[in-house]
């Protein structure tokens, strides 16, 4: 365990840009194909629930999918050449974390979309990252109230693309602007949720009013008000925040994570966890979040989740805790309250 520290730390703002790593309708045919016994018995309903929410997202981001082949259609081979990457970017002999799942907190290398996309081009991204939220609601809150933070407006923030954005080939659309990554990909990335690590954040205060995503704090709040003397020994402890994907690598199912476990908690308090994690998925498709429960029933279930609030520097009964994570096998979702928010995340069912 680490000692408290007087002061939360918040070192991606004071030096910049972190750059540590952590089914369109091909891809529809793609989950089909990979389970083509299952579908010759009984079409789709017969695959697996993780299959199914798969393909239930790739049908989703054909509309998403189709903009990006447009994008990319339309772009020259000078804007190609700064503005796409190749898949395995970053990687060295086939080893190592690939660029397109790092996150950031500025436009990656300065490369604004207001600055390097046409006025049509521009429009088409908009319209892909809206794709990407869950109704109105869910863009409010991506797009922090339409200001993207600090970054002032959607023109300021990053869209850069992994890959070959065309039909039958990987790619990752990647956003990033202040306090935000995201991704669409066409669920290119295997097995993972979102195509990859999010990082999200608002600069107000987690418990303040004002911060878009204060109703995440008010939800995780309600559990540990819940908690009770002996549980919040086990759930309570000091530690110290660090930003970045390299924070939050998948716990495997053989490791043990710190925090109260789900299986010991009250059935009320299973309720409350419950409506946490819908919480947490609602600015994002119905389709991510879907998918996003599968892989943890695909990992061993809620079951193997635990919940640990961390204590950073100074605390009250107003502000009893720092930052909390939830992480389980293939799972962490971890997030900073103080001084503001800070949001990492990673979800797959890709661990052994």
């Amino acid at each position: 365990m680490m000692p408290a520290d007087t002061t939360p730390s918040c070192p991606e703002c004071d030096h910049g840009p972190i750059t540590s790593p952590i089914l369109g309708r091909r891809d529809f045919i793609r989950v089909l194909g990979t389970s083509a016994t299952a579908v010759a018995v009984g079409g789709v309903a017969a695959l697996s629930p993780l299959a199914r929410a798969r393909a239930a997202r790739a049908e989703k981001q054909a509309a998403a999918e189709a903009l990006v082949f447009e994008l990319f259609a339309t772009m020259d081979s000078d804007q190609k050449q700064k503005l796409v990457r190749p898949w395995d970017h970053g990687m060295k002999n086939g080893k190592g974390m690939p660029t397109r799942l790092e996150t950031a907190n500025d436009a990656v290398d300065k490369l604004r979309i207001g600055i390097e996309y046409n006025k049509k081009q521009v429009e088409l991204l908009n319209r892909i990252f809206r794709s990407i939220a869950n109704g109105e609601e869910g863009y409010k809150r991506l797009s922090r109230n339409g200001k993207f933070d600090n970054s002032g407006d959607f023109e300021s923030i990053g869209a850069l693309i992994y890959g070959e954005a065309a039909e039958g080939k990987k790619f990752s659309l990647v956003f990033s602007g202040h306090h935000l990554t995201i991704r669409c990909d066409g669920n290119s990335e295997a097995q993972t949720a979102f195509g990859g690590p999010l990082y999200y954040g608002h600069s107000p205060s987690g418990y303040a009013s004002t911060n878009v995503f204060n109703y995440q704090t008010k939800v995780v709040n309600e559990v540990f008000a819940a908690l009770d003397e002996t549980q919040r020994k086990i759930a309570v402890m000091s530690g110290r925040w660090k930003d970045g994907v390299d924070t939050v690598k998948l716990p495997k199912p053989s490791d043990k994570v710190p925090g109260l476990a789900f299986a010991d908690m009250s059935t009320d308090q299973k309720a409350l966890v419950e409506r946490v994690m819908r919480e947490l998925v609602s600015p994002y498709r119905k389709e991510d979040g879907d998918e996003v429960m599968e892989i943890v029933k695909a990992n061993g279930g809620m079951e193997k989740i635990a919940l640990a609030f961390y204590q950073e520097g100074k605390t009250s009964a107003k502000e009893p805790w720092t930052f909390w994570r939830l992480e389980g096998p293939g799972f962490v979702w971890s997030f900073r309250a103080l001084p503001h928010i800070h949001t990492f995340v990673n979800i797959s069912s890709k661990i052994s």
